[in-house]
């Protein structure tokens, strides 16, 4: 048995429980979590925002230390230490075929998925195949990552969504340059891990925005030049910054209707707009024929991004071994398991930056 966040409906309230974990298979692997992030994909479980079968564990961004391997799991041992990995790609449908791992037809739309864990006999979903907020975890091979033992580990949870995903958009999905200037809108993990990734492209400047003026702190921490709070007249403000034109690129680590039509108005003609942050199908955003054509701006979202975790997420780890990534520098809150919920009400009303889930 072990202690999980379980969450039994949406709005219902949380409760830490005792579950029965998945059985082994031969090619399964037993993880003892060391930390766990504490994401907005999370929250969106619980809230509606993303369909999820219940009662679900929570957690997706984690890090731990291998205690069994299946009898055909090959290059991992006991003692281990090893990120999650929410995104396996299959290597072998389109997608993967055609360079966008992060877009695998077996992960398209999984919200959570059944790996077998009980709880009172009845089944348990794991969050995005994973169910990172528990005490142990068996997981298939395919996601977990190995990383090297001098990498503080539990600081390293946040390589499993936060940093691949906000570092990733800057990186693979817009392929920002040196000296192209970037604003990020929404400062929670992802928009800090944006912010840093954008600092290593060499972004000038770089702008930071959030509803929170507590915010200023975390973003100048992470490299901003710039910081401003999330108003009406942003897209004016963001213009006032860089010559009257607007960001080179824009990054939307909210994902509602209005920051996203925002973002996209402030963003130069020729630009590129960056939805990185899952917002609600009832939402709807508009745009006019004439303005697309005359601003020529690109829009896209990006998924995970655009990362492949396998290749991606050592180049990180030699980030953060080099100096240039600080991951704790993320992390404003840590607690139990039992704080999760508070966590979540934190995150609701735009406090701090990452909550880490310390075992």
């Amino acid at each position: 048995m072990t202690r999980a966040v379980v969450a039994f409906g949406t709005d219902l309230a949380l409760e830490v429980r005792e579950i029965e974990p998945s059985p082994m298979g031969d090619e399964d692997v037993r993880v003892r979590m060391v930390a766990a992030g504490i994401c907005h994909s999370d929250l969106s479980m619980t809230n509606g925002t993303l369909p999820s079968e219940f009662p679900v564990v929570l957690g997706h961004e984690g890090a731990g230390e291998i205690v069994e391997v299946g009898a055909a799991v090959r290059g991992l041992a006991p003692g281990q230490h090893v990120v999650l990995n929410w995104s396996p790609p299959c290597r072998t449908c389109y997608f993967c075929q055609h360079g966008e791992p992060w877009l695998c037809e077996q992960n398209a739309g999984v919200a959570s998925r059944d790996r077998g864990a009980r709880l009172d006999g009845q089944a348990l979903h794991a969050t995005l195949g994973l169910g990172a907020f528990a005490e142990e975890v068996v997981l298939p091979r395919s996601a977990v990552i190995p990383v090297p033992d001098e990498l503080p580990l539990a600081e390293a949870a946040l390589l499993g969504c936060a940093l691949l995903t906000g570092v990733g958009a800057v990186r693979r999905t817009a392929g920002v340059r040196a000296g192209e200037s970037v604003a990020v809108i929404g400062l929670g993990g992802v928009g800090l891990s944006a912010l840093a990734g954008a600092r290593l492209a060499g972004a000038a400047p770089l702008i930071a925005i959030d509803r929170s003026p507590e915010k200023e702190s975390l973003a100048r921490a992470e490299g901003a030049d710039e910081f401003l709070v999330s108003s009406d007249e942003l897209a004016r403000e963001l213009r006032a910054l860089t010559g009257g034109r607007g960001p080179d690129h824009v990054f939307d680590c909210v994902g509602s209707a209005a920051t996203i039509r925002t973002a996209w108005s402030a963003t130069r003609r020729g630009g590129a707009t960056t939805v990185v942050g899952v917002g609600p199908r009832t939402e709807s955003v508009s745009f006019n024929p004439l303005e697309i054509f005359h601003f020529a701006r690109r829009l896209t979202s990006s998924v995970f991004g655009s990362s492949d975790p396998e290749h991606d997420l050592p180049e990180l780890v030699e980030a953060i071994l080099g100096g240039a990534l600080d991951p704790a520098s993320l992390v404003t809150h840590r607690c139990g398991l039992d704080g999760v919920a508070e966590a979540f009400a934190r995150m609701e009303r735009g406090v701090g930056g990452r909550t880490l889930i310390v075992f």
